[in-house]
């Protein structure tokens, strides 16, 4: 399998179908996978901790949005198996793990599994974001997790490479700002260089990371994504790009 990260924008992205449709004709290019493993920006809980096992009542982590989104379902099948695995491999290897097997699957991990696989026939199970690891232990993370893929598991890591909600424009009356544009270009370099070395040193390497993340954790689930491909890995390609509501990055990445 691949390994993706993906842009999951603002919570709307669920109804939108202008959006959402980049995501599915990205989703036809993938294989089918057995399972999906879902790291979010949204549920961060150190040690990592694996999430629901069954399927349960999504998590709806945000305000002040119209009241269909709020309805939306995603009852996809838990993946108890692939939990146990996973903490049994990352305990072998010394790593601490938790358990949260009622916690459901955050706005992080359903709205953009709404595009991809909208039937909602593939197990998925959710490993927090160990949001106190250093950036070098997030993408060790990954690495540990690497194997998966050759027994058809989907690694999503789910984030946003720009993420100031403090500068986003509702009504996209501006172009986006240089800041966010390089800080864009920057991500994009490095991975397609496979300069892992320079994301994990992300708050020295990249230009202007405090005003393009003012905290950090829609930036590190690329570091499980890369960690999990590793150096080695095919081309990365980006199949959406662009942004939304001014400095919003939509660039998503698939790795092999």
């Amino acid at each position: 399998m691949p390994i993706i990260f993906v842009a999951h924008g603002a919570p709307t992205l669920a109804t939108n179908p202008t959006k959402g449709a980049d995501l599915a004709r990205w989703a036809k290019r993938l294989p089918k996978p057995n399972a999906i493993l879902a790291v979010s920006a949204h549920w961060e809980q150190t040690p990592p901790s694996t999430g629901a096992e069954q399927t349960q009542d999504l998590v709806y982590d945000f305000y002040g949005f119209p009241p269909e989104l709020y309805a939306l379902e995603y009852r996809a099948p838990g993946a108890p198996g692939l939990a146990v695995e996973i903490r049994d491999t990352l305990e072998s290897q010394g790593t601490e793990t938790g358990r949260e097997p009622e916690r459901g699957w955050d706005h992080g991990v359903w709205v953009p599994l709404l595009h991809l696989f909208p039937h909602a026939e593939v197990p998925v199970l959710q490993l927090s974001l160990p949001s106190g690891f250093a950036s070098s232990e997030i993408y060790a993370l990954g690495q540990a997790l690497a194997d998966l893929r050759y027994r058809g598991v989907l690694i999503m890591a789910s984030g946003v490479l720009v993420h100031n909600l403090r500068t986003i424009d509702y009504h996209e009356r501006e172009p986006t700002p240089k800041w966010a544009q390089d800080f864009d270009q920057w991500c994009a370099r490095c991975l397609e260089g496979k300069d892992h070395q320079a994301l994990m040193d992300f708050e020295r390497a990249s230009p202007g990371f405090s005003r393009a993340h003012p905290t950090a954790e829609h930036f590190t689930p690329i570091l499980v994504a890369a960690g999990a491909a590793g150096v080695d890995s095919a081309p990365v390609t980006f199949p959406v790009t662009g942004f939304e509501y001014g400095s919003l990055s939509r660039r998503c990445v698939q790795f092999g």
